[in-house]
């Protein structure tokens, strides 16, 4: 199934990242979800889909139909269950993902100011933009570098000592 560019976004971002068997599952209930997920009685063209092992996409393609109040209200419903099922949080906003050496690093806020402080995140340490609300925003601007996101405006940055 085709998106537009224009298809709205929701990420939940685990503070964990899943095993091979909950990611499994969760894909599962998913697909099985977005399959049968309605609003107003019209089926709403939609996908999920977990990236990196940590964050859950909702996308729902809203040319075709749009998601109402109740129908996203399913969703978070949905959320909450994975939480219970796998022990894991997914409403944390401070919870901060980015990369380091390759790998998806998470932190709290706190933690990420330490981080900061320290030198061990830098201007151009790519961070996770889970405020995306569309897809083009998802494809361009959900991993990108400290300077460029909204991170930039909460955190400051530790002047760099040449």
């Amino acid at each position: 199934m085709q998106f537009s560019e224009k298809s709205r976004v929701w990420i939940y971002q685990s503070n964990r990242p899943f095993t091979a068997n909950e990611e499994a599952d969760v894909q599962n209930t998913l697909d099985e979800f977005t399959s049968q997920w309605v609003a107003h009685g019209s089926q709403l063209a939609a996908k999920g889909e977990i990236r990196y092992s940590r964050f859950i996409v909702l996308l729902v393609d809203e040319e075709q139909a749009g998601a109402t109040g109740c129908s996203i209200d399913k969703s978070v419903q949905l959320m909450k269950q994975f939480e219970q099922a796998y022990g894991i949080d997914l409403f944390d906003r401070f919870n901060i993902a980015f990369r380091k050496d390759g790998a998806i690093q998470t932190a709290s806020r706190h933690e990420f100011e330490m981080l900061i402080q320290q030198g061990e995140v830098t201007e151009d340490t790519v961070v996770f933009n889970n405020l995306v609300q569309t897809k083009k925003d998802l494809d361009t601007n959900w991993e990108v570098p400290f300077k460029q996101s909204w991170h930039a405006r909460v955190f400051s940055l530790k002047p760099q000592v040449p």
